[in-house]
């Protein structure tokens, strides 16, 4: 058996137009491999295609063509079985508001064939802190509850994949850490993670490899480490013994004077060694009391590989 979760070949998704409106590509062409086991994150600008492809994950959207494999299932010879291996949460608040958080499960349950021997109704709410919100009725929960709720839903046919379509977007501090310690969790445990987010510090810290998606075309898909390495801008912070009164030159160094008196000067590691980043700063005849660098993070890899497409 394949050690990936998820295996995406030449997957594309054409939207029909109407008498007033062209055809829309929404993916074009797709080649995508997730491995078992990982944090996976899809991350693209709006419209990039990422809804699209979760979309046609959870079997929601047909594609155009190509072929999409779940855990093994082939979506055009197994849907159900590779629809019963990914769970979703989704963006949208798709909640009955007239059921109560055990009886969405147990109907999420039952809809998977989930026979009620084999529930854990009570056992996913304990996860998401909803038990002692088991008998309310989804209107009188909050929007961080409704979010926990979500979460269950996807949990109740022990999939072994999960999808998290933004999950942190628009809540509070205490409800993303609680997630993320629940994610950890199931990771843990062996569970495949997919994230989509738009808080790409969210994505540095939480997932082991990352795609990024631009109008339906893949630009990058590496682990995280190497796609944070593909960019070689790096700052060098000068805290000088002394105020400065002139700025030190040289061709591949950017320098700026900050606020709080210290310099930063901005260059390539690549073609530029720290050595002759210090040796500028003693040329201009700045003695250094403190030195640190900043490095590029994933925003700024992000915003490389989207920013002229």
């Amino acid at each position: 058996m394949s050690h990936n979760a998820i295996e995406i070949r030449g997957l594309h998704k054409t939207y029909r137009g109407g008498p007033r409106s062209p055809e829309k590509t929404a993916l074009n062409g797709i080649d995508l491999d997730i491995p078992k086991g990982s944090v996976f994150g899809l991350l693209g600008p709006n419209g990039a295609g990422k809804s699209t492809l979760i979309n046609i994950l959870a079997g929601l959207v047909l594609k155009t063509s190509g072929q999409v494999t779940i855990w093994g299932f082939d979506q055009d010879v197994n849907p159900r079985q590779s629809r019963a291996s990914i769970g979703v949460m989704p963006q949208e608040l798709n909640l009955d508001p007239f059921f109560t958080p055990r009886a969405a499960l147990e109907v999420q349950a039952g809809l998977y064939g989930v026979k009620k021997a084999d529930r854990r109704s009570d056992e996913i709410l304990a996860l998401v802190g909803l038990e002692d919100k088991a008998e309310a009725y989804a209107r009188t929960l909050s929007g961080g509850m409704r979010r926990r709720l979500l979460l269950a839903k996807a949990l109740v046919h022990t999939p072994h994949i999960l999808v998290l379509d933004e999950p942190t977007a628009g809540v509070d501090i205490e409800l993303r850490q609680m997630l993320w310690d629940n994610v950890r969790k199931l990771n843990q445990q062996g569970m495949t993670i997919i994230l989509t987010t738009h808080y790409l510090e969210e994505a540095e810290e939480m997932c082991d490899e990352i795609a990024i998606i631009n109008q339906g075309d893949l630009v990058a898909r590496d682990s995280t480490a190497n796609l944070l390495n593909r960019i070689d801008a790096k700052t060098m912070i000068i805290q000088p013994e002394a105020q400065v009164t002139t700025l030190p030159q040289s061709d591949g160094i950017e320098v700026e004077l900050r606020g709080d008196g210290s310099l930063a000067l901005s260059y390539h590691a690549r073609a530029t060694p720290a050595e002759a980043v210090l040796e500028c700063v003693r040329q201009a005849g700045i003695r250094i009391r403190d030195v640190r660098t900043e490095q590029a993070d994933l925003q700024d890899v992000f915003l490389s590989l989207t920013r002229s497409r």
